[in-house]
């Protein structure tokens, strides 16, 4: 909670700075136009985090009226869904808590999921006799589809950021 009574809202990049910024506001704006940002939020590491950060998400798009196509918006939330899953599940134990980021250009939107874990995930093939294990493999399946990208990266504190940027509009079929 900030000095003004506030819940936690979008936290700078990379910054220790308080978090007094009004929920929606942009951490910076990357451009020109209005739905143009980046913001960025955490979150403990619990299943509870799940749908509070697709929820997060779905609003901001809203209220900074992105012009997501409902295809692309439903997969982004998707992805939201399992990358703050995967976070909960696999990196809970050394990172109490994880990191959501959106970034909104022109003609992309990218969200990024971030924790102090140092292990790096691998998609997994698909597994008929296995009920879990196959989020990454859909978050990829998921931005390919759309015409986007998917990759992990290390952080320089020894965690790792997944980011899913899609465009838009929908990839024409193909």
């Amino acid at each position: 909670m900030d000095d003004h009574g506030r819940g936690p809202g979008p936290r700078p990049e990379g910054a220790d700075a308080p978090l007094d910024k009004e929920p929606g506001e942009p951490a910076e704006r990357a451009g020109t136009l209005p739905y143009e940002g980046v913001w960025r939020f955490t979150a403990p590491a619990v299943d509870l985090s799940v749908p509070r950060a697709r929820h997060a998400v779905r609003d901001l798009l809203l209220r900074q009226g992105v012009p997501v196509s409902d295809d692309v918006a439903q997969g982004l939330l998707l992805i939201v869904s399992e990358l703050v899953t995967n976070a909960v599940r696999h990196a809970a134990v050394l990172s109490p808590t994880l990191a959501v980021e959106v970034a909104v250009g022109a003609e992309w939107v990218r969200v990024s999921v971030e924790d102090d874990h140092p292990y790096r995930p691998t998609a997994l093939e698909a597994d008929p006799g296995r009920t879990g294990g196959r989020g990454l493999l859909l978050v990829n399946e998921i931005a390919r589809e759309a015409g986007g990208t998917c990759d992990v990266q290390r952080t320089a504190s020894g965690g790792k950021v997944i980011r899913a940027a899609l465009p838009l509009k929908p990839a024409r079929p193909r």
